[in-house]
């Protein structure tokens, strides 16, 4: 049984989306307020969170911010009202896997959940380490770990996933709509900009010249791949 968090200060909304996981089997810890769910998030395990933007006494921003500092690394689902805080969720320095925006769809929440819960069970069942070399870059796989040059590069879980996919299979192009399914596991129409939006990020870590890349290349008019020269 996976064991969901949910921090939302609307409580219509919070106990709409527990119903629907409760039938999936999901273990639900419910809070409306933003510190008590983040002191309870810091000292209890859980396998995913969804977490509103807009919390009383610390907003999810700083949730997601904070946990990634204490090294906390299940999966979070950002819940936003406002489109425009899509930058600050998918930020560098939050550390979320995913967004969904209000209103949306019960279907969609629970497909963003379904790929998220998958993503945890194949992590967890990595054995062993698995390392790509390529140049100065090296990905370890088990440890999640990417290095350029021997120096720690700080990538959130979903540039971590997309950087290894491609790297992976060099020379094979992805388009956006095959990545979207990969690494985020659903395929909805209209989100192709979640992976321009993770790439763009991805390039200002790893690449020197992000406007010239020499890892993660693009395939004009289809899709991005891993260079294999």
């Amino acid at each position: 049984m996976k064991r969901v968090l949910i921090i939302e200060d609307e409580q219509d909304i919070s106990e709409l989306i527990a119903l629907h996981l409760e039938d999936m089997d999901c273990n639900i810890t419910s809070f409306r307020d933003g510190r008590e769910g983040y002191n309870y998030a810091l000292n209890n395990p859980f396998d995913l969170m969804l977490l509103d933007i807009n919390l009383p006494r610390m907003n999810g921003i700083d949730i997601c911010r904070s946990l990634r500092t204490n090294k906390i690394k299940s999966p979070i689902l950002m819940l936003t009202a406002r489109s425009e805080e899509i930058d600050k969720i998918l930020g560098l320095e939050t550390g979320a896997d995913d967004y969904i925006t209000k209103p949306f769809s019960i279907r969609e929440l629970i497909a963003r959940v379904k790929a998220m819960l998958r993503r945890v069970d194949i992590d967890t069942n990595v054995e062993e380490s698995e390392i790509i070399a390529y140049k100065d870059i090296h990905l370890d796989k088990s440890k999640r770990k990417v290095s350029i040059a021997n120096e720690r590069i700080e990538l959130t879980p979903k540039e971590f996933d997309l950087l290894y996919l491609m790297a992976s299979n060099p020379g094979v192009t992805y388009d956006r709509k095959d990545l979207l399914n990969l690494v985020w596991g659903y395929d909805f129409e209209g989100y192709e900009h979640t992976v321009n939006s993770h790439i763009n990020r991805l390039r200002s870590k790893i690449e020197k010249d992000p406007a010239a890349p020499e890892y993660v290349l693009t395939t004009w008019g289809v899709g991005y791949r891993f260079n294999d020269a």
